[in-house]
C-alpha cells in the first residue's frame, strides 16, 4: 500500500486569496472535500503524504548534508551539546539514552499481542542505538511554567551554518503543519483555527534522528515500536528506507515518500484533541534488505552512510490545556482524556520513555491525576 498524496497548493491559494475573509476557505465545496480526505486519512491510517510547494527538496537536501557531517562528528564532540537537564529538549540525545514505548508501557505489548504474525514489530527490551538532535523552531512564550520544555537552543562549534539551515528548515515544515491542522479542523467539522491557536508558540522542535548505518546491519532497529506524543509529526524525505508505519487495521506498511514530499503523522495530543477518533499513528525505525540495498549504493558513491531523519515534532503550547475539542467531548471516549496542561503531558511522557528522570506515565483513563509517579531515575 501506498499512502495518498496530498497537494496542499489549492488550499494555499485559497487561503491566498482570502487572507481578509476567516470564513471563505470552508466555504468551498471542493476545498470542504479535501479536508475532509485529509482527516480520513490520518483517521484511518494514522499518517498521510503531503506536496508543499514551499518546501523544496534543496531545502531538504542542504538540511541532511548538514546533520550528516554533524553525526559523523567524533562521539565526544557530540556530547558536548547533550543537555539532560532540559530533558534534552534541546541539543543532542546519545545513542542508548532513549527508551521505545514499547519498552515501558505494558499497554502497547498488549496490542501488539493481537497483531498477526506478519504484522508484528520487533520489541526491543533497551534504548534505541540512535542519535537525535533537538532544536527549538519558531518563538516561544515570554512566561511559561514549564522552561525545560522552552529552552535556548544549543549550536554546536565549527557549523556557522548551522542556525540558519535549521531555522529555514524548521520553520518551512510547521508552516507545512499548520496548514495540515487547519485542513484537518475544517475536514473534523471543527473551527478552521482550533488546533493551530493551540499550538501558538508551541514547543516546536526540528528533531532530527541519526543512525549509523555503518555500524549496524539487517535486523537492527533504531527506534522501537512507539507513538509520537506530540500533535503531529512531518518528515522530510530520508536518503535510506527503513521507516514502518501501522494503520488502524494493524497492517504494517513500509513507507515510501515521493521526491519533493513530506511525511505527516498523527502524535498523541492530537488524539486526545479528538477524543480518540484520530489514533496517534504506532511506528518503527529498522534496518531491511531495502535500507541495505541503499547502504551499498551509498558505498559505491562514497556517500555518508548515517541514516538521518528529516523531522519536525510540531506540539500544543505547554501552558494550554489538552482536551477534546468541540464534538469530541461528547464522544463516547471523551473520558479517557481528562483535561491536563500539555506541559504536564509531555513531562510526564518524557518520564516514561528515560529523557526526564522522574519517571511519570500517562494512561488513557485516569480521572484522578493525569500524571502518575512510578519511580525515581537515579
Amino acid at each position: 500500500m501506498e499512502l495518498p498524496v496530498i497537494d496542499l497548493a489549492p488550499y494555499l491559494s485559497s487561503q491566498a486569496a482570502n487572507e481578509d475573509s476567516a470564513d471563505s476557505l470552508s466555504e468551498t465545496d471542493a476545498l470542504k472535500r479535501l479536508c475532509k480526505h485529509v482527516a480520513d486519512c490520518l483517521k484511518e491510517a494514522g499518517a498521510l503524504v503531503v506536496r508543499d510547494p514551499r518546501c523544496s527538496t534543496e531545502d531538504n537536501d542542504r538540511f541532511l548534508d548538514m546533520m550528516e557531517t554533524y553525526f559523523g562528528k567524533p562521539d565526544e564532540f557530540k556530547r558536548q551539546q547533550a543537555r539532560p537537564d532540559l530533558h534534552y529538549q534541546v541539543g543532542v540525545t546519545p545513542e542508548g539514552v532513549e527508551l521505545p514505548r514499547s519498552a515501558v508501557d505494558s499497554s502497547v505489548c498488549a496490542d501488539v499481542n493481537g497483531l498477526s504474525e506478519e504484522n508484528r514489530p520487533q520489541l526491543p527490551t533497551g534504548p534505541d542505538p540512535k542519535w537525535r538532535y533537538m532544536w527549538r523552531v519558531g518563538p516561544r512564550p515570554g512566561k511559561t511554567r514549564f522552561q525545560e520544555l522552552n529552552a535556548e537552543p544549543v549550536i554546536p562549534p565549527g557549523f556557522p551554518e548551522w542556525a540558519d539551515v535549521m531555522n529555514t528548515w524548521g520553520r518551512k515544515m510547521i508552516a507545512a503543519v499548520e496548514v495540515v491542522a487547519e485542513m484537518l479542523a475544517i475536514g473534523f467539522g471543527l473551527e478552521r483555527d482550533a488546533i493551530t491557536n493551540l499550538m501558538h508558540q508551541g514547543p516546536h522542535l526540528l528533531a532530527p534522528t541519526g543512525s549509523d548505518l555503518s555500524r549496524y546491519g539487517k535486523g537492527t532497529v533504531f527506534a522501537g515500536y512507539h507513538y509520537d506524543l506530540n500533535v503531529m509529526t512531518i518528515h522530510g524525505k530520508s536518503r535510506f528506507p527503513g521507516l514502518f508505519i501501522w494503520l488502524r487495521d494493524g497492517t504494517r506498511v513500509p513507507v515510501k515518500v515521493p521526491d519533493g514530499c513530506l511525511l505527516l503523522q498523527a502524535g498523541k495530543q492530537l488524539e486526545w484533541l479528538t477524543g480518540g477518533e484520530c489514533k496517534a499513528g504506532m511506528h518503527e525505525v529498522a534496518v531491511s534488505e531495502q535500507t541495505l540495498q541503499a547502504v551499498e549504493r551509498a558505498r559505491r558513491e562514497g556517500r555518508s552512510l548515517w541514516r538521518v531523519s528529516s523531522t519536525v515534532f510540531g506540539h500544543i503550547a505547554s501552558d494550554a490545556n489538552l482536551q477534546p475539542l468541540g464534538h469530541f467531548a461528547d464522544s463516547p471516549t471523551a473520558h479517557l482524556y481528562p483535561p491536563i496542561a500539555a506541559g504536564e503531558f509531555v513531562e510526564a511522557e518524557l518520564s516514561a520513555i528515560n529523557l526526564k528522570r522522574q519517571r511519570v506515565q500517562v494512561q488513557p483513563g485516569t480521572t484522578d491525576q493525569a500524571a502518575v509517579i512510578i519511580d525515581e531515575d537515579t
